[in-house]
């Protein structure tokens, strides 16, 4: 009898064991994190594993991460919004910029000579203007961070570029719609190529050159192939940005407990935005040092060269506001707002 009862026992502690091992698991929420660029790619490890790293420290490990660089889940990085929004992965990071009209308040943060150059100053800006102006534009997700890919870069190959007269002709890589406004309002010719296939595109003399951030540049080996990179000084507004976005899907974020809900909130938002700016800034110093290193010539465009460039390229926000206006926005307002929120964080 004390044998069946010890056995009795046993198994009712063995079976309470289980099912609070169980309702651990239970509550233990695994999300799908989708991005469009390799694990040597800085915001990989300083971004994406940053943050999933701290929702699971300061949830104890009730939220983790599965991270799909890379686009593992396949698609395009213009699908990537709609992957979360369908709940193929959770969160994702891309840019509003790779999906042209999707996001129209968002597209005034691409507008030539309009923020900061660096990526902390132009996300502060461009937070700020999300939160009064663009939310709009995401109404189906849930914001985790908004920051900026900092000014991009002229970096050609074969001759250097400092003047709208050493552009004329050259066909370079442009990272987005209004980048490719811009380059055309100078007499370049952009070619719209996925940052993946540039350095084999300047390598085969198919363009001349690309447009993009410092950051990017070492990353995908487009310092090997270029020789010549020209930016504007520190304290001018840069040539133009690309907007980054991680995005939740909002049914998933809706469904966690408020415990859950509350992880993701401390760890999202403007602090994200500022821990991914401070990565790209970090990125943007660290290439600029190899690639003076290397030998490759960083150049400084001259005040009266710069602002021949903006006069050239008005028309860009000319078209934009118009554009804007026409889908029922208040494009100048918003235009001038950008403006605003650029001199608010440039550096003095």
């Amino acid at each position: 009898m004390k044998i069946r009862m010890k056995s009795l026992v046993t198994l009712s502690v063995s079976g309470i064991l289980m099912c609070c091992v169980s309702a651990v698991q239970a509550q233990t929420v695994t999300l799908k994190f989708s991005h469009f660029i390799g694990t040597n790619h800085n915001f990989h490890k300083g971004v994406a594993e940053h943050w999933c790293n701290a929702i699971e420290k300061d949830s104890v490990g009730k939220l983790k991460c599965q991270i799909y660089p890379a686009l593992q889940l396949g698609g395009t990085p213009a699908m990537l919004p709609d992957q979360v929004k369908n709940g193929v992965a959770d969160v994702a990071w891309t840019s509003p910029s790779f999906a042209t009209g999707r996001f129209p308040r968002t597209e005034a943060l691409e507008l030539p000579f309009s923020l900061p150059p660096s990526s902390m100053g132009g996300t502060r800006a461009m937070w700020e203007y999300t939160q009064k102006f663009g939310i709009e534009d995401y109404k189906d997700f849930k914001v985790l961070a908004m920051f900026s890919g900092s000014n991009v870069v002229i970096s050609t190959a074969t001759k250097p570029v400092l003047s709208m007269v050493d552009l004329k002709g050259l066909k370079l890589r442009s990272p987005s719609r209004y980048a490719s406004m811009f380059l055309s309002g100078l007499g370049g010719t952009p070619v719209n190529m996925p940052v993946a296939q540039v350095t084999e595109g300047i390598a085969k003399g198919v363009i001349d050159g690309a447009m993009a951030p410092w950051e990017v540049l070492p990353a995908v080996k487009i310092d090997e192939v270029t020789k010549y990179h020209m930016e504007g000084q520190a304290n001018q507004p840069g040539f133009t940005q690309t907007p980054f976005v991680i995005l939740m899907n909002k049914a998933r974020y809706e469904g966690l407990t408020p415990e859950l809900k509350a992880v993701i909130d401390r760890n999202s938002g403007l602090s994200l935005s500022e821990v991914a700016a401070k990565v790209w800034d970090d990125g943007s110093e660290a290439a600029k040092k190899k690639l003076a290193a290397q030998g490759n010539k960083i150049l400084t465009i001259k005040d009266a060269d710069y602002n021949a460039m903006k006069k050239a390229t008005v028309a860009v926000e000319t078209d934009w506001v118009k554009q804007a206006t026409a889908r029922g926005l208040d494009g100048a307002k918003l235009a001038a707002e950008v403006h605003t929120l650029g001199q608010k964080y440039m550096i003095k």
